[in-house]
């Protein structure tokens, strides 16, 4: 039996506090607003994998239509509330972002009280040869890689 991926549907990223996560991704990044939700009991527990999971969720779309969906999990009690994963850590994720103007970016980030992990730098080689970029990590360690083209 044999299959194909259709597309990609969205990214997702497990936050302490969606109503803050939520503000970012709107109110710095632009993203649109597209909904809300609460689940609770088996389906989501069967989703999940997690026995007694019970989350709110957010979807935000990007320029583009990539939608990005913000998980607050307010059950099961022992869900591990911080984990400090270096973007070298297995497991670790990100997502890229192009933008047009990534010291304007950083500016309006900083002002929001996130910040770059290190200094911009033009990519040498490969297929983003030329492409300004940096990786900046909100207050849970989600890792957001800004990629700027170069301009001509």
């Amino acid at each position: 039996m044999s299959f194909r991926i259709i597309e990609t549907n969205h990214t997702g990223f497990t936050v302490s506090n969606l109503e803050g996560s939520l503000e970012f991704w709107q109110n710095v990044l632009g993203f649109e607003f597209s909904h809300r939700a609460h689940q609770t009991g088996e389906m989501v527990e069967q989703i999940t994998g997690v026995e007694g999971a019970e989350l709110k969720l957010a979807v935000v779309k990007a320029p583009g239509g990539h939608k990005i969906e913000l998980l607050e999990y307010l059950a099961p009690a022992d869900r591990k509330q911080h984990l400090d994963l270096k973007p070298c850590d297995v497991g670790s994720v990100h997502i890229a972002l192009t933008v047009d103007n990534l010291e304007a970016v950083l500016n309006k980030i900083a002002a929001s009280g996130w910040k770059a992990a290190g200094k911009p730098q033009t990519l040498q080689s490969g297929p983003n040869a030329g492409k300004r970029v940096v990786y900046v990590r909100d207050p849970d360690g989600t890792t957001i890689e800004f990629m700027q083209i170069p301009k001509k």
